[in-house]
Protein backbone atom coordinates (compact mmCIF):
# COMPACT_ATOMS: atom_id res chain seq x y z
CA UNK A 1 0.00 0.00 0.00
CA UNK A 2 1.19 3.79 -0.60
CA UNK A 3 2.38 6.07 1.43
CA UNK A 4 -0.98 7.72 2.89
CA UNK A 5 -1.69 11.00 1.93
CA UNK A 6 -2.03 14.11 3.49
CA UNK A 7 -4.47 16.69 4.31
CA UNK A 8 -4.97 20.27 4.27
CA UNK A 9 -7.16 22.74 6.43
CA UNK A 10 -10.15 24.12 5.74
CA UNK A 11 -11.41 27.37 7.14
CA UNK A 12 -13.76 27.28 9.94
CA UNK A 13 -12.44 23.56 10.33
CA UNK A 14 -12.73 20.33 8.85
CA UNK A 15 -9.83 18.64 6.24
CA UNK A 16 -9.28 17.73 2.40
CA UNK A 17 -7.05 15.77 0.72
CA UNK A 18 -4.49 17.49 -1.04
CA UNK A 19 -4.49 14.91 -3.89
CA UNK A 20 -7.92 13.26 -5.53
CA UNK A 21 -9.20 12.28 -8.53
CA UNK A 22 -10.95 14.45 -11.24
CA UNK A 23 -13.34 13.11 -13.60
CA UNK A 24 -13.38 15.83 -16.47
CA UNK A 25 -14.64 14.02 -19.79
CA UNK A 26 -16.07 10.94 -18.18
CA UNK A 27 -19.46 10.05 -18.21
CA UNK A 28 -19.61 11.02 -22.12
CA UNK A 29 -19.36 7.63 -23.74
CA UNK A 30 -21.02 4.49 -22.50
CA UNK A 31 -18.52 2.41 -23.66
CA UNK A 32 -15.74 3.65 -21.80
CA UNK A 33 -18.20 3.61 -18.25
CA UNK A 34 -16.88 0.72 -17.07
CA UNK A 35 -13.18 1.10 -17.55
CA UNK A 36 -13.85 5.13 -15.58
CA UNK A 37 -15.31 3.18 -12.69
CA UNK A 38 -12.99 0.83 -12.22
CA UNK A 39 -10.76 3.84 -12.52
CA UNK A 40 -11.97 5.51 -9.95
CA UNK A 41 -12.49 2.23 -7.50
CA UNK A 42 -8.80 1.71 -8.24
CA UNK A 43 -7.57 5.13 -7.10
CA UNK A 44 -9.83 4.95 -3.57
CA UNK A 45 -8.05 0.89 -2.96
CA UNK A 46 -4.81 3.05 -3.87
CA UNK A 47 -6.02 5.54 -0.70
CA UNK A 48 -6.86 8.62 -3.18
CA UNK A 49 -10.01 9.32 -1.50
CA UNK A 50 -11.21 12.52 -2.93
CA UNK A 51 -13.19 12.79 -5.88
CA UNK A 52 -14.00 16.06 -8.05
CA UNK A 53 -16.39 16.30 -10.40
CA UNK A 54 -19.02 18.53 -11.75
CA UNK A 55 -23.31 18.53 -13.23
CA UNK A 56 -21.30 19.68 -16.38
CA UNK A 57 -19.47 16.69 -16.82
CA UNK A 58 -20.82 14.34 -19.84
CA UNK A 59 -23.94 16.08 -18.97
CA UNK A 60 -24.78 14.22 -14.98
CA UNK A 61 -22.82 11.11 -16.66
CA UNK A 62 -19.74 11.81 -14.94
CA UNK A 63 -21.41 12.04 -11.39
CA UNK A 64 -23.26 9.02 -12.22
CA UNK A 65 -19.76 7.24 -12.43
CA UNK A 66 -19.05 8.37 -9.22
CA UNK A 67 -21.88 7.29 -7.59
CA UNK A 68 -21.61 3.50 -8.93
CA UNK A 69 -17.78 4.13 -8.26
CA UNK A 70 -18.43 4.74 -4.30
CA UNK A 71 -20.87 2.25 -3.85
CA UNK A 72 -20.58 0.86 -0.17
CA UNK A 73 -17.67 3.03 0.34
CA UNK A 74 -19.44 6.31 0.50
CA UNK A 75 -18.00 6.95 4.37
CA UNK A 76 -14.60 6.98 2.94
CA UNK A 77 -15.05 9.53 0.11
CA UNK A 78 -14.84 13.06 -0.04
CA UNK A 79 -16.85 14.04 -2.70
CA UNK A 80 -16.90 17.66 -4.52
CA UNK A 81 -19.19 19.07 -7.14
CA UNK A 82 -20.41 21.90 -9.17
CA UNK A 83 -22.96 23.36 -10.02
CA UNK A 84 -23.19 25.21 -13.56
CA UNK A 85 -23.61 29.03 -13.06
CA UNK A 86 -26.75 29.24 -14.99
CA UNK A 87 -28.27 27.32 -12.30
CA UNK A 88 -27.50 29.50 -9.42
CA UNK A 89 -30.38 31.17 -8.60
CA UNK A 90 -31.47 30.74 -5.10
CA UNK A 91 -34.15 27.63 -6.62
CA UNK A 92 -31.94 26.70 -9.48
CA UNK A 93 -28.80 25.66 -7.26
CA UNK A 94 -30.83 23.80 -4.97
CA UNK A 95 -32.86 21.83 -7.59
CA UNK A 96 -29.29 21.43 -9.51
CA UNK A 97 -27.96 20.25 -5.78
CA UNK A 98 -30.58 17.59 -5.42
CA UNK A 99 -30.07 16.06 -9.07
CA UNK A 100 -26.47 15.51 -8.56
CA UNK A 101 -27.19 13.99 -4.88
CA UNK A 102 -29.69 11.80 -7.00
CA UNK A 103 -26.96 10.72 -9.87
CA UNK A 104 -24.36 10.20 -6.99
CA UNK A 105 -26.62 8.01 -5.07
CA UNK A 106 -25.79 9.89 -1.89
CA UNK A 107 -27.50 12.44 0.59
CA UNK A 108 -24.53 15.01 1.27
CA UNK A 109 -21.56 16.75 -1.28
CA UNK A 110 -18.35 17.38 1.09
CA UNK A 111 -17.98 20.61 -0.98
CA UNK A 112 -20.12 21.90 -3.51
CA UNK A 113 -18.65 24.82 -5.56
CA UNK A 114 -20.25 27.60 -7.71
CA UNK A 115 -18.28 26.31 -11.41
CA UNK A 116 -17.92 29.67 -12.69
CA UNK A 117 -19.41 32.90 -12.18
CA UNK A 118 -22.55 33.47 -14.39
CA UNK A 119 -25.59 35.82 -14.38
CA UNK A 120 -27.39 35.24 -11.33
CA UNK A 121 -26.24 37.17 -8.18
CA UNK A 122 -23.51 35.99 -5.76
CA UNK A 123 -26.04 37.04 -3.07
CA UNK A 124 -28.63 34.38 -4.37
CA UNK A 125 -26.06 31.51 -4.61
CA UNK A 126 -25.09 32.07 -1.59
CA UNK A 127 -28.06 32.23 0.08
CA UNK A 128 -28.71 28.47 -1.64
CA UNK A 129 -25.81 27.39 -0.13
CA UNK A 130 -26.67 28.25 3.05
CA UNK A 131 -29.95 26.60 2.66
CA UNK A 132 -28.17 23.51 1.47
CA UNK A 133 -25.57 23.88 4.69
CA UNK A 134 -28.46 23.71 7.49
CA UNK A 135 -30.80 20.70 5.56
CA UNK A 136 -27.41 18.68 5.18
CA UNK A 137 -27.30 18.26 1.70
CA UNK A 138 -23.48 19.77 1.63
CA UNK A 139 -21.39 19.88 4.65
CA UNK A 140 -19.40 23.04 2.53
CA UNK A 141 -19.20 24.97 -0.30
CA UNK A 142 -17.21 26.93 -2.13
CA UNK A 143 -16.35 28.15 -5.79
CA UNK A 144 -13.82 27.58 -9.04
CA UNK A 145 -12.62 30.09 -11.50
CA UNK A 146 -12.74 32.80 -9.01
CA UNK A 147 -9.45 35.84 -9.64
CA UNK A 148 -8.58 37.63 -7.00
CA UNK A 149 -11.43 40.16 -7.38
CA UNK A 150 -14.54 37.93 -7.81
CA UNK A 151 -12.87 36.64 -4.16
CA UNK A 152 -12.75 40.18 -2.94
CA UNK A 153 -16.26 40.83 -4.38
CA UNK A 154 -17.46 37.26 -2.54
CA UNK A 155 -15.91 38.29 0.99
CA UNK A 156 -17.59 41.59 0.97
CA UNK A 157 -20.90 39.74 0.36
CA UNK A 158 -20.15 37.76 3.36
CA UNK A 159 -18.95 34.45 2.03
CA UNK A 160 -16.00 34.24 5.00
CA UNK A 161 -17.72 30.52 4.58
CA UNK A 162 -15.68 29.63 0.97
CA UNK A 163 -13.94 26.89 1.53
CA UNK A 164 -11.72 26.82 -1.38
CA UNK A 165 -10.85 27.99 -4.76
CA UNK A 166 -10.42 25.30 -7.49
CA UNK A 167 -8.69 27.02 -10.86
CA UNK A 168 -6.19 25.73 -13.39
CA UNK A 169 -2.68 25.56 -12.24
CA UNK A 170 0.20 23.75 -13.06
CA UNK A 171 3.93 24.50 -14.49
CA UNK A 172 2.29 26.42 -17.82
CA UNK A 173 -0.21 28.36 -16.30
CA UNK A 174 1.63 30.02 -13.17
CA UNK A 175 -0.76 33.10 -13.12
CA UNK A 176 -2.27 32.42 -10.28
CA UNK A 177 0.98 32.42 -8.19
CA UNK A 178 1.56 36.56 -8.41
CA UNK A 179 -1.62 37.61 -6.79
CA UNK A 180 -4.66 35.09 -6.15
CA UNK A 181 -3.02 32.35 -4.86
CA UNK A 182 -1.60 34.52 -1.73
CA UNK A 183 -4.54 36.32 -1.40
CA UNK A 184 -6.38 32.97 -0.59
CA UNK A 185 -3.10 31.80 1.38
CA UNK A 186 -3.55 34.85 3.89
CA UNK A 187 -7.36 33.75 4.82
CA UNK A 188 -6.27 29.65 4.70
CA UNK A 189 -8.49 28.88 1.70
CA UNK A 190 -6.45 26.03 -0.15
CA UNK A 191 -6.91 25.96 -3.61
CA UNK A 192 -7.61 22.85 -5.55
CA UNK A 193 -5.59 22.93 -9.16
CA UNK A 194 -7.59 21.44 -12.18
CA UNK A 195 -5.57 19.99 -15.25
CA UNK A 196 -2.24 20.05 -13.41
CA UNK A 197 -0.60 18.45 -16.64
CA UNK A 198 -2.60 20.59 -18.96
CA UNK A 199 -4.46 17.36 -20.39
CA UNK A 200 -0.41 15.73 -21.46
CA UNK A 201 0.54 18.83 -23.29
CA UNK A 202 2.94 19.90 -21.39
CA UNK A 203 5.06 16.02 -21.10
CA UNK A 204 7.40 16.82 -23.83
CA UNK A 205 9.12 19.24 -22.35
CA UNK A 206 12.86 18.51 -22.33
CA UNK A 207 12.79 20.25 -18.32
CA UNK A 208 10.59 17.34 -17.55
CA UNK A 209 12.22 14.65 -19.20
CA UNK A 210 15.75 15.41 -17.54
CA UNK A 211 14.45 15.78 -13.55
CA UNK A 212 12.33 12.34 -14.46
CA UNK A 213 15.21 10.77 -15.75
CA UNK A 214 17.34 11.88 -12.05
CA UNK A 215 14.11 10.85 -9.80
CA UNK A 216 13.66 7.85 -11.93
CA UNK A 217 10.22 8.79 -12.72
CA UNK A 218 8.36 10.30 -15.53
CA UNK A 219 7.47 13.45 -16.79
CA UNK A 220 4.07 13.46 -15.24
CA UNK A 221 4.83 12.51 -12.27
CA UNK A 222 7.62 15.46 -11.88
CA UNK A 223 4.51 18.00 -12.88
CA UNK A 224 2.36 16.95 -9.97
CA UNK A 225 5.01 16.87 -7.40
CA UNK A 226 5.78 20.38 -8.35
CA UNK A 227 2.22 21.09 -7.32
CA UNK A 228 2.36 18.73 -4.29
CA UNK A 229 5.27 19.82 -2.39
CA UNK A 230 3.16 23.19 -1.74
CA UNK A 231 0.98 21.32 1.08
CA UNK A 232 -2.08 23.87 0.63
CA UNK A 233 -2.78 22.90 -2.94
CA UNK A 234 -5.23 19.86 -3.46
CA UNK A 235 -4.23 18.07 -6.90
CA UNK A 236 -6.95 16.20 -9.16
CA UNK A 237 -5.49 14.11 -12.35
CA UNK A 238 -7.72 12.42 -13.94
CA UNK A 239 -6.76 8.84 -15.51
CA UNK A 240 -8.88 6.53 -16.63
CA UNK A 241 -6.13 3.84 -17.83
CA UNK A 242 -5.14 2.02 -14.51
CA UNK A 243 -1.41 1.98 -15.28
CA UNK A 244 -1.93 6.17 -15.37
CA UNK A 245 -3.73 5.68 -11.97
CA UNK A 246 -0.59 4.03 -10.43
CA UNK A 247 1.67 7.07 -11.78
CA UNK A 248 0.29 10.10 -10.79
CA UNK A 249 -0.57 8.50 -7.25
CA UNK A 250 3.16 7.87 -6.84
CA UNK A 251 4.15 11.03 -7.46
CA UNK A 252 3.39 11.47 -4.08
CA UNK A 253 6.47 9.81 -3.22
CA UNK A 254 8.49 12.03 -5.69
CA UNK A 255 10.57 15.04 -3.58
CA UNK A 256 11.88 17.55 -5.52
CA UNK A 257 15.23 19.19 -4.58
CA UNK A 258 16.08 22.92 -4.56
CA UNK A 259 18.13 22.58 -7.83
CA UNK A 260 15.08 20.83 -9.81
CA UNK A 261 12.85 23.44 -8.35
CA UNK A 262 15.11 26.13 -10.01
CA UNK A 263 15.59 24.10 -13.31
CA UNK A 264 11.98 24.30 -13.65
CA UNK A 265 11.48 27.99 -12.78
CA UNK A 266 14.00 28.99 -15.89
CA UNK A 267 11.66 26.34 -17.99
CA UNK A 268 8.49 27.60 -16.37
CA UNK A 269 9.02 31.30 -15.16
CA UNK A 270 6.52 32.71 -12.59
CA UNK A 271 4.52 35.25 -13.32
CA UNK A 272 6.32 38.87 -12.93
CA UNK A 273 2.62 40.74 -13.21
CA UNK A 274 -1.09 40.29 -13.07
CA UNK A 275 -2.44 38.06 -15.45
CA UNK A 276 -6.26 37.30 -16.36
CA UNK A 277 -6.88 34.27 -14.91
CA UNK A 278 -6.70 31.23 -17.59
CA UNK A 279 -9.63 28.63 -17.50
CA UNK A 280 -9.96 25.67 -19.93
Amino acid sequence: MPSPISSTTLPGGGSIPIYGLGTWFMGENARTRPAEVAALKLGLDLGATLIDTAEMYGSGGAEEIVGEAIAGRRDEVFIVSKVLPENTTRRGTIAACERSLKRMRTERIDLYLLHWRGSPSLEETLEAFAALQRDGKIKRWGVSNFDTDDMEELEELGGEGCASNQVLYNLTRRGVEFDLLPWCRMRGIPVMAYSPIEQGRMLGHKALASIAARHNATPAQIALAWLLRQKDIVVIPKATNPDHVRENRAALDVELDADDLATLDRAFPPPKRKQSLAML
